[in-house]
């Protein structure tokens, strides 16, 4: 069984601050270290239910939060940006399950640290006309490649936006929101335990994938580029919309330069494609962003 874990940090175990998580916060260097051992939790719970190989995408912010020599030795990592598919990159066809540890709710819903890639930028995102953030676009993206988000941890809102998504997604919350900024925290251990018990648990009760075109070997390949999986029969060519409210017009104006883009208001673009496409679309919104912006994410 092959496992991917997609690692953000807003919904790591005892972080709730801006500071505890963008650098150079004054808890940020411990906030890594909080993010490493609840991944390290999720990998072991992945190999309890008898994984084969897993692959760790560091998928917060700088991308370099991950602490290597702390990382269970088990796990492969991608570490770094930019990346064309983010915070699914290194996801294939080839994969059993996607796991997503501390991930956080959309914007404008009372979670901790919520919003929507970017802190301040994004006012709201639609797909398909209903309003997502990180986790509905990510499982977008999975369910395309075939592969379903098995399990996801954070707090007790992003927790409740993923089932709304999927109901067959295990949840851990490692903290319950009293604010955007303040939550009543699961004790370390006790957390730590919860996202190793609930990964094992989800991954063991995976439905059978029957799917002939999927290789066999015990690793799989890199990812191939998106030209390659637009010929593949495995992926789905569904056309989607995408939506994007921005808080800044400069940023929509600037966006539009791409071909295929629309502006339904001075804030507002659209357009449709294929999941995977519009994920890495979406991807190239955020460079252009924050080139754009120099505004911090929680402003």
């Amino acid at each position: 069984m092959k496992v991917y874990i997609s690692a953000d940090m807003e919904g790591i175990t005892g972080l709730v601050d801006a500071e505890d998580v963008q650098p150079p916060g004054r808890d940020y260097e411990r906030g890594r270290g909080l993010m490493t051992e609840d991944v390290n939790a999720a990998v072991r719970g992945a190999y309890a239910a008898g994984a084969s190989y897993v692959l760790v995408n560091d998928a917060h912010g700088p991308m370099r939060n991950l602490l290597p020599d702390l990382l269970d030795p088990r796990a492969l990592l991608i570490k770094g940006r930019p990346k064309p598919m983010g915070m699914i990159e290194g996801l294939t066809v080839d994969f059993d399950a996607v796991v997503c540890v501390g991930f956080h709710a959309r914007a404008g819903t009372l979670g901790v640290l919520s919003h929507s890639f970017m802190g301040h930028e994004i006012e709201d995102i639609w797909l398909d006309d209903k309003l997502t953030g990180e986790i509905g676009l990510l499982h977008a993206a999975a369910s395309t490649y075939g592969v379903p988000v098995a399990a996801l941890t954070g707090d007790n809102t992003a927790c409740t936006e993923a089932t709304a998504w999927d109901s067959q997604i295990h949840t851990y919350p490692v903290k319950q929101a009293k604010d955007r900024f303040a939550a009543q925290l699961v004790p370390v251990a006790e957390s730590r335990s919860g996202i190793e018990q609930t990964v094992q648990r989800a991954l063991t009760t995976l439905p059978t994938r029957p799917d002939p075109a999927r290789p066999a070997s015990a690793r799989p390949a890199a990812a191939p580029a998106l030209a390659a999986e637009a010929d593949s029969p495995a992926l789905s060519k569904t056309v989607h919309q995408l939506t994007v409210r921005w808080q800044s017009a400069s940023v929509a104006s600037h966006l539009l330069a791409i071909p295929g883009l629309e502006k339904t208001d001075d804030r507002t673009i659209t357009t449709q494609g294929d999941m995977l496409h519009l994920y890495r679309l979406f991807n190239l919104y955020l460079r252009v962003a924050t080139a754009v912006t120099s505004n911090p994410p929680y402003c």
